[in-house]
This record gives structure tokens, sequence and C-alpha cells, in this order.
């Protein structure tokens, strides 16, 4: 690759952090702090998988996620490259957006009298409804 980049990635396998999230942190962070620019290729995830001596599921999955943030981009068969927009879109945690309004409805739901038990099987079942492409009735 033309520009190849000078981040180096480091995996603690002792980590309670999941393999996958180790890797998004790491290269939100080195957009952040512009180690990684906008149109930067990177390696693809065989090589990266390869390099970091990891599952190429745990680096298809961290790759999927920076995609759908848009803090990466695949263009087919010329590879992966940092999104053009990147540097903002590094910046967003869906994860505490989340659990943000999942603490929300909770709360709500106690606030109503609904107990955990109640709340953790309703929660199964629209996410269970949810993957099957079913809706709730």
């Amino acid at each position: 690759m033309a520009h190849e980049s000078t981040m180096r990635i480091y995996i603690d396998t002792e980590s309670p952090e999941p393999l996958f999230a180790q890797l998004i942190e790491q290269i939100k962070s080195a957009v952040q702090n512009e180690q990684l620019t906008p149109g930067m290729p990177l390696p693809s995830i065989r090589q990266l998988a390869n390099d970091l001596e990891v599952n190429k599921k745990t680096v298809a999955k961290a790759y999927g996620l920076l995609e759908r943030d848009h803090v990466i981009q695949t263009k087919g068969y010329r590879g992966t490259f940092v999104h053009p927009n990147a540097v903002a879109n590094s910046r967003v945690d869906l994860n505490a957006w989340v659990q943000s309004k999942i603490t929300e409805a909770v709360a709500s739901c106690k606030s109503a009298g609904a107990t955990d038990s109640e709340i953790r099987i309703v929660f199964a079942e629209v996410m269970k409804h949810r993957n099957n492409g079913s809706e709730m009735k």
C-alpha cells in the first residue's frame, strides 16, 4: 500500500475488555490523534488478524462496527480506508447512548412497579423477536 500507517496496535489477551473492543478503541484513538487520517488505507482483515495473532472473526467484528459508525469504509477489492468523516465519527460512543436509553427504560419500568425478572423476560422476548425478524404482538 502506498501510505502504510505507522500506528501500532497492542492487544492485551489478559484484559477483561474483549479483543474486538480493544481494536475499535485503538483505531478510534489513532484517528483522533491523527495517526490515521481520512483516506489512509488499513490492513486487510486477514493481514491484521495475522499481525495481531487473533482470529479473523475478531478483526471482522471490529471492522464491521467501525464501518457501521463511519470511522472506516470498505471499497470492495480496493481495500479498507479511514472514512472522510472519521475524526468526528470516532468521538461518537454508540454503546454509551444505548446504555443511557436502556437505563431510562428500566427506570421507567421499575417506577411503574415492574420487577427485575419481568423486565429481563420482556427484554429477552423483544430481542428474540427482533432477531428473528418477527414483530411483537
